[in-house]
């Protein structure tokens, strides 16, 4: 753009140059655009050279940042000029100040047309740009055939088509609906067989974008790809122009590399054979040298073919060549070749045949971990993360824990937390994972999340023979004259559960672990005095027989603290100074921790998410982020104090929620908020249970008890469903807390599989469901049971509907007659796929009671699949035409409950993803099909392939294909969710004995992962 000719234009910009600030340059600016909005309304015109100057002036004004709202009109009439100088401004200012919605655009698409197809080459490389550049859809669809046509020519110049093919790709990519490309493959093979490799090189990136959505329509170009590499390889007829550092063309043997990638596999062995040749040339003749420039171009080529080598699944020699290859390059100086040595060793590290190679270079991925640059740290440490397993467990936690001391402050976490992940899962022996966990907490006690205290307690307490080692080992930490507020937690808890049994060893009586932890009691925060006060308690217990001195000073210290202004450090003393001046009942309620019941690790179930592939993290992280803000909502109030730990209790006793009522979900999954809505009851009233014995020991007294008289029991019926009589129980003869009868996630995870049953149910009331779905309708009747003698009133019901149910509820009545039983239908429509789950946030009241409850309500994502048997015929096109992600996603599923194939298959039949026999010729595979319905998708077809592995029933490979990309994900997620999670046993029990006071403790096992609750469970 030469603009010296322009003297007004050169004027203007020295002015805005040398303003002094910011408010003078605004003021050139207005007074300039003053000017022009002046000229542009003279009703004599402007002359095309004087237009030009103020279109100029009025780009660069937009360049500042200055909004330019009027001479629009003026810019896009350039366009039509029949000089080269003005037609160039016009295509220039229009696509930089015009985006692709302007009303304006309509008046130039005419003039833009017939640049396009004229004769004026350079005419049409204008038009191209600008089109390209802008690529709105009012542009695609009137000029899309045109682009076509001239990318098609044979008489236009390289210079043209090689734009040609640049613009239809954008307009592609922009509107993939306007842009028809029906029948394009020969004309795509015929676009390959160009020698000009300008043209070819754009051709390629059309093709790229054409396969990425459709591979299977383009089967004919993939033989000549691997010509052209083949060509770039032994560098035949390659102009000077296109070599780049003695490299032919890199940017298109990249691009083909990738579009081969698009396709699963290369069935013709001529052409498989010399993809291999011209990968081994790859892989054989790249090194590293001195010129930068060579190294980017000749690496670029290099990891695309790696990529496309772990993709065709090429033989061990191949891939073993590939790691030693990027073992050289995380050995070199150059830290960015460290760097993608390092992330393309980590790539590789998924092919099992290779990761034996890969642990050979274990010494130099953790010299990286020294590296400077912490990008080069970072990817070490997932390298050493992946490839970490029993035989290389302890040396690789020992090197992450010696330079945990000496990494920076944006590392210790993700350092602290995979040490705690590899620890766990490859421990030797529990011995040495209580070592390592302390040392963690040690060396970055402000870095150690709580899940890994919680799972060393929760170890240490399932295993009698760690259990004075690891108070031994607390001990000598609180040795030290400052630890982190973290090890005194710890080391509190497992000291006073413990720290009886270390009474025989020097410095460890009773009176000296109280002295060495109270030593600390001045440094933490009110958070930890909590805990702090029931190891004070705990030790007290265990002091048989009792020792005064140390009696007299621990009650000192309960004194002290029953005028703290924290509640539930308060209620604590207060509740710890009455029991134990009640002689052996403190004994019987601070009694030793019982096992915890087994369930999945929250550091494992970390390390499961963190190899979920990037696409997949971003979407689970934003449903994550949509559930936690809805739990926000459904979580009972439980009136806890602001520094999140649970009371010890309302009036002396522990009200935790029954673990059997949610011992099968995982307290850290994404659906644990949902499960305890389903478990957990708030119970508001004022009238305490009178048998309850910590009520008696603090003289609280309570009114006297119901006299109504028990009433013969009967037999319900839920339209067919029968209700157990024994579930049935009078009013005046409940227990001292309400607690559902029965277990209700696994009522909730029963009525998942059928359409009629018990959702809940608790000694007044039963609530059953009836249901019938059709396509994406579904009809639920909600049978509300009053199971009593004395009515219940205050009833009331709102559905709490994720974003894809639109649900409706009848009216509910506000009182229930005695024995008598009421109907409430829902509609609901499902609006598109998700997995979550609507709740019924239930509440009545029953004399002086008012009773909560939140119910998941079984509209979930395979009620609304229909089965479907899919034959041969009609299965593998489908399958072929949905190509890779985001249609068709794969992941490897572990932890999964061995099943024998045909338990497998009974499975999927149950969630009506019916099972396709003789599809896969393996037949340690299982194919299944099945329809979704929803009002976005309506009708959609989705197809399962399932890989087993006979040696290793607990992991399998699953493919899930449909032709809508949410859809794909929420599916395959549900699938894996019901995996990992099969119940061991279907029995439902219709009623639970209740819990007696004294072992309140045992509920603590569902409360490892809040802080306060598991120290409240103390009790």
């Amino acid at each position: 753009m030469a603009l010296s000719g322009m003297r007004g234009l050169s004027v203007f910009i020295s002015d805005v140059r040398n303003s002094q600030n910011k408010e003078q340059e605004r003021l050139r600016v207005d007074k300039e655009l003053g000017n022009i909005r002046t000229r542009f309304k003279n009703d004599k015109g402007v002359a095309p050279y004087e237009k030009k100057k103020y279109v100029w002036k009025m780009l660069y004004i937009y360049m500042l940042g200055y909004d330019v709202d009027f001479g629009h009109m003026e810019v896009v009439s350039l366009i039509s000029a029949p000089k080269y100088p003005e037609k160039q401004v016009g295509y220039i200012v229009t696509s930089s100040l015009l985006n692709e919605n302007h009303e304006f655009l309509r008046l130039a698409i005419n003039t833009v047309r017939n640049d396009i197809i004229g004769r004026n080459e350079t005419f049409q490389c204008l038009a191209l740009t600008m089109v390209g550049n802008i690529g709105g859809r009012e542009f695609s669809e009137s000029l899309a055939p045109d682009v076509q046509t001239l990318l098609l020519s044979s008489s236009c110049r390289p210079l043209v088509r090689k734009k040609a093919a640049l613009c239809l790709l954008r307009l592609y990519r922009k509107n993939p609906d306007v842009v028809n490309v029906d029948g394009w493959a020969d004309r795509m093979a015929q676009l390959l067989d160009e020698r000009d490799l300008g043209v070819l090189t754009s051709s390629m990136s059309l093709l790229v974008a054409l396969v990425s959505n459709n591979y299977e329509a383009y089967w004919s170009c993939l033989p000549k790809c691997v010509k052209i590499l083949e060509r770039l390889a032994r560098n035949q007829d390659i102009p000077q122009e296109y070599t780049y550092y003695g490299i032919p063309s890199p940017w298109l043997q990249v691009k083909t590399m990738r579009a081969l990638q698009y396709f699963p596999s290369i069935e013709d062995p001529n052409t498989r054979r010399s993809l291999f040749e011209v990968l081994q040339r790859i892989l054989m003749g790249t090194d590293v040298v001195k010129n930068v420039n060579k190294n980017n171009a000749s690496h670029a080529v290099l990891f695309e073919a790696l990529a496309l080598v772990m993709h065709l699944d090429a033989e061990k020699e191949m891939m073993s060549q590939c790691v030693a290859l990027l073992g050289k390059f995380i050995a070199v100086r150059e830290p960015n070749i460290r760097y993608l040595g390092l992330e393309n060793m980590t790539r590789m590290f998924m092919v099992t045949d290779v990761q034996d190679i890969i642990k050979r270079h274990q010494a130099q991925i953790i010299t990286s971990l020294k590296d400077p640059d912490i990008s080069i740290r970072r990817r070490a440490l997932d390298l050493l993360y992946s490839m970490c397993d029993v035989s290389n467990a302890k040396d690789i936690v020992e090197e992450l824990l010696q330079y945990l001391s000496t990494a920076e402050f944006a590392m210790r976490e993700e350092l602290a937390l995979k040490a705690a992940i590899v620890a766990e899962k490859f421990a030797p022996d529990l011995s040495w994972y209580v070592d390592v966990i302390l040392q963690l907490i040690d060396k970055a006690g402000e870095f150690v999340s709580d899940d890994i205290w919680f799972r060393v307690v929760q170890f240490v307490t399932n295993n009698e023979d760690l259990q004075s080692y690891a108070a031994a080992k607390a001990r000598e930490y609180l040795d030290k004259s400052a630890i982190h507020e973290t090890m005194v937690k710890v080391s509190a808890y497992i000291l006073g559960e413990f720290g009886h049994l270390l009474v025989r060893q020097p410095g460890c009586s009773p009176k000296e672990i109280f002295n060495i932890i109270h030593e600390k009691l001045p440094t933490v925060s009110t958070s930890t005095i909590p805990i702090l006060l029931s190891t004070y308690a705990k030790i007290l217990m265990h002091t048989q027989p009792p020792d005064p001195e140390l009696q007299n000073q621990i009650w000192a210290i309960f004194k002290k603290y029953e005028s703290c202004i924290e509640v539930e450090i308060q209620q604590r003393a207060v509740e710890y100074f009455a029991l134990s001046r009640k002689g052996a009942v403190l004994v019987d309620i601070l009694a030793e921790m019982p096992k915890f019941p087994e369930r999945q690790s929250a550091l494992i179930k970390k390390a499961e998410d963190t190899e979920v592939d990037t696409a997949e993290q971003s979407a689970i992280k934003l449903r994550a982020q949509q559930l936690s803000q809805t739990s926000n909502t459904l979580v009972v109030t439980d009136q806890r104090p602001a520094n999140g730990t649970p009371p010890v209790s309302q009036l002396g006793i522990v009200k935790m929620p029954n673990p059997s009522s949610n011992s099968n979900v995982d307290n850290n999954s994404e659906d644990q908020s949902l499960s305890q809505e389903n478990g957990t009851m708030s119970k508001v009233g004022s009238q305490p249970p009178p048998a309850d014995l910590l009520g008696d020991l603090l003289a609280i007294e309570g009114p006297p008890s119901s006299s109504v008289q028990p009433q013969p029991s009967t037999n319900w019926e839920l339209e067919g469903t029968a209700v157990e009589s024994s579930a049935i129980v009078p009013a005046g003869e409940q227990g001292n807390s309400l607690q559902p009868i029965g277990n209700t996630a696994e009522r909730f995870l029963s009525l998942c599989l059928k359409d009629s049953g018990v959702l809940y149910e608790d000694p007044y009331i039963q609530v059953g469901i009836k249901a019938e779905w059709r396509a994406h309708h579904g009809r639920l009747v909600l049978f509300l049971g009053n199971k009593n003698t004395y009515p219940l009133v205050s009833v009331q019901a709102v559905i709490l509907p994720p974003t894809h149910l639109k649900i409706e509820l009848s009216l509910v009545p506000e009182t229930i007659p005695p024995r008598a039983q009421v109907q409430c239908p829902l509609e609901i429509i499902n609006l598109h796929p998700s997995r979550d789950v609507a709740v019924l946030d239930f509440s009545y009241k029953f004399g002086n009671d008012m009773v909560n409850a939140r119910l998941r309500l079984p509209a979930v994502l395979n009620k609304f699949l229909q089965p479907i048997v899919v034959s041969a015929v009609e299965f593998f096109p489908q399958w072929r035409s949905l190509t890779g992600p985001p249609l068709k996603v794969q992941e490897v599923v572990r932890g999964v409950r061995p099943l024998q194939l045909l338990e497998l298959a009974n499975f999927f039949n149950s969630y009506s993803l019916t099972i396709c026999p003789g599809l896969d010729p393996n037949p340690n595979n299982l194919v299944a099909s099945t329809t979704f319905y929803s009002e976005s998708t309506k009708a959609m077809l989705c197809l399962v392939r399932i890989e087993t592995d006979p040696a290793d029933r607990t992991q399998l490979r699953m493919t899930v294909a449909s032709g809508d990309p949410s859809l794909t994900f929420e599916l395959k997620e549900f699938i894996k969710e019901q995996l990992v999670n099969i119940p061991t046993a279907t029995h439902i029990p219709t009623q639970e004995p209740p819990t007696p006071p004294i072992a309140q403790q045992a509920n603590a096992h569902e409360a490892l992962t809040d802080p306060g609750a598991m120290l409240a469970a103390l009790l």
